[in-house]
């Protein structure tokens, strides 16, 4: 992986625009998050600039007079790249660059270029690729017939620049496509494979529960904290990309699959949400979510419509879900939480109880009664249903045994099954 903070680290001039409460998480915040962005793609900043508008300007997104101030803060303060809070139309960045003589990135650029560091798996690299190419295709104009030194892997030359491709790829329209289609077809194969491990999962009949949320809300120092799963924890961004998937036992002998998935966050490149919506199957296909809540931050309302919208987008909104406030440790009256709301803090194991109660009475709701006859020597259906569920009556005559039990649906649909080849 490239690290920028091993070599001469890159500096920065952020950029952000305020238009107004409607356009979602406050200016101020969005730039924080931005600042929090930059440093986790190994960049240094140099400076911060604000710009109040009415609208942005259709040439420059800040205007000739902000434009030539960016250029000269950046040549004073030594800075070679510019990173835009807001997205940028291709003629923008274009202009943007002529003008100030800088490498101009926007938002999305910036969290691209951080999951191409991130990615571990060949799945996640093929992703990461993908939208990254995609995001490039409408931005190229034919005076850019070379790509020069651009390799894959996070070995490119700054923020922004790791991924696509290989050495030296012309990076024409045509060229992007065949590679494009060769990466969908690759990763095809990819999730096949993902899809055939998914189903092999669910014939050990647990349900699902995922962890899903803000990026940075805790979700993986629950996970560990819930399972000894040892997953990656940072202060930082989007530390977790490739989805991670432990037993859990809950109170009263059920076990379920428990998911930690890649963080949400604010204006998050669609092109990243359709290339990594294989890697949100485990979300999609859940049976609970546990949607998990920095709830020391000023933002948590905001960034809980965020996630929720991004549900919406993957097709996950109608999954169940009970709300985890995280991060109780630091508030200074925190709460415990109602009905719909479980307070914890992961990281000192505070309130873990609770929410395996909580999960376990969710899941007991969403059982089903299932009525069915087998041979008597499947003993093994039997205990499945005792260890997933209730078995309500059990009754054996001639060989076989007929038996009435309350379990999850996963653990419904294998007995029924087994009932119907018997």
């Amino acid at each position: 992986m490239h690290n920028l903070t091993t070599e001469k680290q890159e500096r920065a001039v952020l950029v952000g625009i305020e238009l107004g409460p409607e356009h979602g998480i406050a200016s101020e915040e969005s730039l924080a998050e931005l600042r929090a962005l930059t440093e986790s793609a190994g960049a240094e900043i140099a400076a911060t600039v604000r710009q109040k508008l009415k609208a942005p300007d259709s040439r420059t997104f800040i205007g000739k007079g902000k434009t030539a101030e960016v250029r000269d803060i950046a040549a004073a303060k030594g800075a070679s790249l510019a990173i835009f809070d807001d997205a940028l139309t291709p003629a923008q960045a274009r202009n943007l660059e002529n003008e100030m003589k800088l490498r101009v990135i926007d938002r999305s650029q910036l969290i691209l270029d951080i999951f191409a560091q991130r990615a571990r798996t060949l799945e996640g690299k093929l992703q990461v690729e993908i939208a990254q190419l995609s995001y490039l295709q409408p931005r190229l104009t034919r005076q850019w017939s070379h790509l020069s030194r651009v390799r894959g892997g996070g070995s490119g030359t700054g923020v922004g620049t790791r991924g696509p491709g290989e050495t030296q790829l012309e990076v024409d329209r045509r060229k992007i496509r065949e590679r494009l289609t060769r990466l969908r077809a690759r990763l095809g194969e990819v999730e096949r494979t993902r899809g055939i491990q998914r189903r092999r999962r669910l014939e050990v009949p647990y349900p699902t529960v995922a962890l899903v949320g803000y990026t940075n809300s805790g979700k993986s120092t629950l996970m560990n904290a819930l399972t000894d799963a040892g997953v990656e924890v940072a202060d930082r961004p989007f530390s977790t990309l490739d989805p991670t998937i432990r037993r859990l036992k809950l109170p009263g002998r059920m076990n379920v699959m428990l998911a930690d998935t890649v963080g949400f966050i604010h204006r998050l490149p669609h092109m990243l949400v359709e290339a990594f919506k294989a890697t949100l199957e485990e979300v999609r296909t859940a049976t609970l979510l546990l949607h998990v809540v920095d709830a020391s931050s000023e933002l948590a309302s905001e960034r809980m419509t965020v996630v929720e919208e991004v549900l919406k987008e993957i097709g996950a909104a109608a999954i169940p879900r009970i709300v985890v406030l995280n991060k109780t440790d630091l508030m200074e009256h925190p709460q415990r939480g109602g009905s719909d709301a479980i307070a914890v803090s992961a990281l000192r194991g505070e309130g873990l109880d609770r929410l395996l109660e909580a999960i376990a009475r969710h899941l007991s709701r969403m059982r089903e009664e299932v009525s069915v006859t087998f041979p008597a020597r499947r003993g093994d259906l039997v205990a499945m249903a005792r260890r997933d569920g209730e078995v309500l009556s059990e009754e054996y005559r001639d060989g076989l045994v007929s038996m009435r039990a309350l379990v999850s649906a996963p653990v419904a649909g294998r007995l029924r099954k087994a009932a119907a080849a018997s």
